[in-house]
């Protein structure tokens, strides 16, 4: 078995993403390389690591066990760069973080900006995904930190509260739930939306609500950002559902309406996660400690 360390991250990276072609890029290297480590890993063992499907790959019995002992030697090599690190100097540390939508739009760039100016030998792998994967991904090892809704099931994972982060329903001034002082997210599933990328965390996750009513959302456009959604819903395109930090940063005009939302998952706290913050490596653990002072 002759595996390094470039060879643990492409496969790591190839699960993460679904894809050889994504996992290659992500890991830096070209799509002929990176299939050329895979093949090599599986022939050294004689068994197959991945199931090719036209949909991406998805690990065999024996690639989730070697997806788990990868976890566990990287973070191993990670800690031992850092310890190592206090002795020599221009030594890099990376630390990766998992957040949803809000906490990458709203709460994260200052602070993340200002901790990156006071270590300059810290790089973080900051990654956008929905609450429930980034949990999953945490209890397998595959992030140091997360940043979550508390409406997601935290169990086996350590938590510390971030920030109070409601999600409201905007509107067109004249729109007919407007008079209304709240709104229940079915009521306004009977009108169009504007809505974020399908990929961002957010709208996954207000598609699922919809789904739990039996009920889908009719979305007319899809914008990058808060920004561009607000001023879309302003022009009369639709409603949205945003978190009340957005609405409050772009300082809305008359033209725009924000009416709470009545749901108890629309009231939600973002919490700071990992599987143990006391085990966490130095970077990691200076991190945890600047987000929570933050």
């Amino acid at each position: 078995m002759h595996f390094d360390l470039t060879d643990l991250r492409l496969y790591l990276n190839i699960l993460d993403t679904g894809n050889i072609t994504a996992g290659a890029s992500r890991s830096h290297l070209s799509l002929a390389a990176a299939s050329a480590r895979i093949r090599a890993m599986e022939a050294s063992l004689g068994t197959e690591f991945l199931l090719r499907g036209r949909r991406g790959v998805s690990p065999t019995p024996a690639g989730k066990a070697l997806a788990q002992h990868a976890r566990n030697l990287l973070r191993q090599a990670e800690h031992l760069r850092q310890d190592l690190g206090e002795y020599a100097r221009g030594v890099k540390g990376q630390v990766r973080l998992l957040c949803n939508t809000t906490a990458l739009s709203e709460y994260l760039p200052e602070p993340l900006a200002d901790f990156l100016c006071a270590h300059p030998n810290l790089d973080i792998d900051l990654q956008e995904l929905p609450s429930l994967r980034i949990t999953h991904a945490l209890r397998q090892g595959a992030a140091d930190l997360g940043i979550v809704s508390d409406a997601v099931d935290s169990q086996g994972l350590e938590t510390r509260p971030f920030r109070h982060d409601p999600l409201v329903l905007v509107l067109p001034a004249g729109h007919p739930l407007a008079a209304a002082r709240g709104v229940s997210f079915s009521d306004s599933l009977q009108h169009d939306y504007v809505g974020l990328a399908a990929h961002s965390a957010l709208a996954v996750y207000l598609e699922e609500q919809a789904l739990h009513l039996g009920l889908r959302m009719s979305i007319r456009i899809r914008a990058d950002g808060f920004d561009g959604v607000l001023r879309m819903v302003a022009r009369g395109a639709g409603l949205a559902v945003v978190p009340r930090a957005a609405v409050e940063r772009q300082r809305p005009d008359a033209s725009l309406a924000v009416r709470p939302l009545e749901e108890a998952w629309a009231q939600r706290q973002l919490l700071l996660c990992a599987r143990d913050f006391n085990a966490l490596p130095p970077y990691a653990k200076a991190l945890f400690e600047a987000l929570r002072g933050a």
